[in-house]
């Protein structure tokens, strides 16, 4: 069984178009969040995922900021300017989407979902082994998944010496996942660990296994699309360098 998991596309639909051809075909795709802000293209972005099959999906941070559920004073200055702008552009139907998605989290068979961390499912970033460590308290699943980050990584918990370790797993090979683990994909939209290329995973729940991918896409079309449409020249310049 195969499951595509991704999160923090980010209006970028390049990068989302690169990963759905890249992952082929799967039997669930879980979205943990971010569809919109920093990009150019968020309307494109939530109707590609709205019509994936056997779609699970969270709402992320700007996701809520879009909804009015999350003050853009929350963001700083580039990111209220993305949302400002596109808030005004954004479609009825893709705002209903928006405003149809939990802001909790979800279990999925051995799996917690969350945008952020199961501690604070929106906006808490899970970046070091500290915050794993106070997160591991907060889901009773073997494992979970977040996004937020941008950071393609995994921290694995060892219960015995209530330690934990993170690690980078190497990209595109099958992880043997082990309990309790949590588990991030990367960002679809807007990696941010100096690799630009677009961010996801494959899920395996029968084999066990979790499978960083990357995948290049055209960043200079995005580039371009970001400053036609006068958005911050920070979000253009950070995708090319993947920071």
């Amino acid at each position: 069984m195969r499951i595509l998991v991704i999160s923090d596309i980010h209006a970028n639909y390049e990068a989302l178009e690169a990963v759905l051809a890249d992952a082929g075909a799967v039997d669930e795709t879980w979205c943990l969040g971010d569809m919109v802000g920093y990009g150019p293209d968020p309307n494109l972005c939530v109707e590609t995922v709205r019509d994936l099959s056997n779609l699970t999906c969270l709402l992320g941070n700007h996701d809520a900021a879009i909804l009015g559920r999350m003050p853009l004073a929350a963001f700083n200055g580039e990111a209220r300017r993305s949302l400002d702008l596109q808030s005004r552009v954004l479609t009825a139907d893709n705002v209903d989407f928006l405003r149809s998605l939990p802001d909790s989290t979800l279990t999925n068979g051995a799996v917690t979902l969350a945008h952020g961390s199961p501690r604070d499912p929106t906006w808490e970033y899970v970046l070091n082994t500290l915050s794993a460590r106070l997160n591991f308290d907060y889901f009773n699943t073997p494992f979970c998944f977040v996004g937020h980050a941008h950071l393609q990584c995994m921290f694995q918990l060892d219960e015995e010496r209530n330690r934990v370790s993170m690690e980078v797993p190497p990209v595109g090979e099958p992880v043997e996942m082990k309990p309790r683990a949590i588990f991030n994909p990367g960002s679809v939209g807007q990696p941010r660990d100096r690799d630009p290329r677009a961010s996801y995973a494959i899920y395996d729940p029968i084999a066990r296994t979790w499978e960083p991918r990357r995948v290049e896409y055209d960043i200079a079309a995005v580039q371009a699309r970001i400053r036609e449409l006068g958005m911050p020249e920070k979000h253009a310049a950070r995708i090319a360098e993947g920071w």
